[in-house]
């Protein structure tokens, strides 16, 4: 079993940078790949990043890449986005979530979601 707490949310300025933090209980975090997804009002859950279990491996949507970058300390279970150059359209509920498959850009292979942390990007 694996507990998410996603943290960092907030609003910014279209052009800023915000930090998410995604704090794993339990023992299993270095045997899971983890992801971020994001969803919008009335929008489908969408890709945001991924990382494999040792961090070898990232994965990017095409909205962020070059923007949004992923990464995780397997000694703190925390996994982090670091978002910069933030636009409007990056609006959304932000979820970290777990999954023990390598399918890591797919919502349905994670077996473990947080609640969810809320960014707003101003223009």
């Amino acid at each position: 079993q694996v507990q998410l707490v996603e943290s960092g949310g907030g609003l910014v300025q279209a052009g800023g940078s915000l930090r998410l933090s995604c704090a794993a209980s339990g023992r299993t975090f270095s045997k899971c790949g983890m992801g971020w997804f994001r969803q919008a009002p009335g929008k489908e859950r969408e890709f945001v990043a991924a990382i494999s279990r040792s961090g070898g491996n990232t994965y990017y949507g095409d909205s962020v890449k070059g923007r949004f970058t992923i990464s995780r300390d397997n000694a703190k279970n925390t996994v982090y986005l670091e978002m910069n150059s933030l636009k409007r359209e990056d609006t959304a509920v932000y979820y970290c979530a777990a999954a023990y498959s390598s399918w890591l850009q797919v919502p349905d292979k994670f077996d473990y979601w947080g609640q969810g942390t809320q960014v707003t990007v101003s223009s």
